[in-house]
């Protein structure tokens, strides 16, 4: 067995070949686009910070790093640093492209404000490097770095929407060491499964096509699925540190209740949570013994916390991305730490196999398509409500919109998950109403009045929003109707002359 030490600026034998594959395969191309992969604890932060610290050596350009999370930016400058690479963090308060500076790291929406504001001019950069590429995010900028070598990283090169393949912005797919190779050669825990057959048939997914909040809220508050949730911590789990994942804020909040009630030490994270309560739990965490956490779309990325011994899905999931990522928060090896455990309370073993089972990536990356419906075809139950049914005679006043359709759930998740702000979602929708108005409309005065048609569909899309933020008052909801309908009107008499003058 490999010893799992190393010194600063060594490398492992497979992270020592893949930098130099990735190189090899950069210099035969005049502006590759790559795509590398390599599970959740194989090192992938470090791989592409000495990249970009040898490219940087040997070509004396510009690299730019880019995140979606601010975590992930801190996380990668600190990496950067202790390799010897002077970097600065794009953030949306300070930093702009200096002379004396050969690296950056940066959140795509912020770099993409600077360079559309011009204070970033990006004709030096010969390296992007983008950190969990399978978000779709990215690709907005990469017109931005025409003349850009590009190599996106990922542990898993399986994009969140179907409808962007990752083939369609990456060359090549180099894949790294496997989960069961790093687990054989001692750098990850060796995962023990505790499986507990769950009926889904409630659940409904979404247009992005994963579970959504209302309906696994509906499931996993549950008084019968909460009771299996404590059973199967107490069977497999008392008195290990435990990590609970969950689909909803109402969800989690009613296992911290549970759990509270019967005497365990938990708390509840979610990403409403401020930083200083939020850094506040992560110590608490790290440092009690037996800790349970329980959360919701807030420690899937950007978090590290070796001492996990245990880790709960308490919800079902049709992301491969998303299941890989939860798994691998317990896999951290430690001298005291040689196995996890993984108590699967949403059939996703039975969904994706065994975490530790190695995956044909390959296969993935050039056939998204039937990898996606052998996704579909393990997916058990489920009916898609993204929208509810529009009338015929409704649809009949829209004829040059091709898509009426607005996933408000998959939006939600999407902007959650990029660290937006929840309002982003009704923006969008106002938005998308706005122009279907317009489009189908030869006078202003028309326009309104395709607006005000569309009054059911607005109250059926603020009351999705609404059930995704779990405990909204009834107030606030007729508000956001009333703001949404005059948002939506105001939107149209501003824009209209300007498209119509187009």
């Amino acid at each position: 067995m490999k010893i799992n030490t190393k010194s600063k600026n060594t490398f492992y034998d497979y992270q020592e070949k893949d930098i130099e594959t990735i190189f090899d395969q950069m210099e035969s191309s005049a502006a590759p686009k790559l795509l590398y992969q390599l599970p959740t604890g194989g090192g992938k932060t470090v791989v592409f910070s000495e990249i970009a610290r040898r490219f940087i050596e040997r070509f004396g350009k510009t690299v730019v790093i880019l995140t979606h999370r601010k975590e992930l930016c801190t996380q990668t400058s600190t990496t950067l640093k202790n390799i010897g690479v002077k970097n600065l963090i794009i953030s949306s308060t300070s930093g702009n492209f200096k002379p004396d500076c050969d690296c950056y790291v940066a959140m795509v929406e912020t770099l993409r404000n600077r360079i559309k504001s011009k204070k970033i001019k990006t004709n030096n950069v010969g390296l992007v490097i983008v950190d969990e590429a399978h978000h779709n995010s990215f690709r907005k900028l990469m017109s931005s770095f025409k003349k850009a070598v590009v190599i996106g990283v990922t542990a898993t090169p399986f994009s969140c929407d179907t409808s962007k393949p990752m083939k369609k912005h990456y060359n090549s797919l180099i894949t790294g060491v496997n989960i069961a190779a790093l687990i054989s050669d001692g750098f990850l825990a060796k995962p023990q499964s505790y499986v507990y057959e769950v009926e889904l048939n409630s659940l409904k997914t979404g247009l992005h096509g994963d579970y959504t909040i209302s309906s696994s809220n509906e499931l996993y508050s549950s008084a019968a699925m909460q009771d299996l949730l404590l059973q199967a911590f107490k069977e497999n789990a008392e008195g290990q540190k435990t990590l609970i994942f969950n689909n909803g804020i109402e969800t989690s909040l009613r296992v911290y209740e549970t759990f509270t009630a019967a005497g365990f030490a938990i708390k509840h994270l979610d990403n409403k949570t401020s930083d200083d309560e939020r850094k506040k739990i992560l110590k608490w965490f790290k440092k009690t013994k037996g800790a349970i956490l329980t959360s919701v779309s807030i420690l899937t990325t950007g978090f590290d916390e070796p001492t996990v011994q245990h880790v709960i899905l308490n919800r079902a999931t049709t992301s491969i991305t998303l299941y890989h990522q939860m798994i691998g928060r317990g896999a951290r090896k430690l001298p005291s730490k040689k196995n996890f455990g993984i108590t699967d309370l949403g059939n996703n073993i039975h969904r994706f196999g065994p975490w530790e089972e190695p995956v044909d990536w390959k296969y993935v990356f050039e056939h998204p398509d039937d990898f996606a419906k052998q996704l579909r075809h393990h997916a058990n139950g489920g009916t898609s409500v993204h929208s509810h049914a529009l009338p015929a005679e409704l649809r009949a006043q829209f004829p040059n919109t091709l898509e009426m359709t607005f996933d408000v759930e998959g939006n939600y998740q999407e902007a959650i998950d990029t660290d937006k702000k929840p309002k982003n979602v009704i923006q969008q929708s106002v938005r998308q109403q706005a122009k279907m108005c317009m489009d189908n409309a030869h006078t202003l005065s028309q326009a309104i009045s395709l607006a005000e048609l569309l009054q059911p569909e607005i109250e059926w899309r603020v009351k999705q929003y609404v059930k995704c933020l779990d405990n909204a008052s009834k107030n606030y909801k007729e508000w956001l109707m009333e703001d949404y309908k005059n948002r939506l009107k105001g939107l149209i008499i501003k824009l209209y002359p300007k498209v119509k003058a187009a």
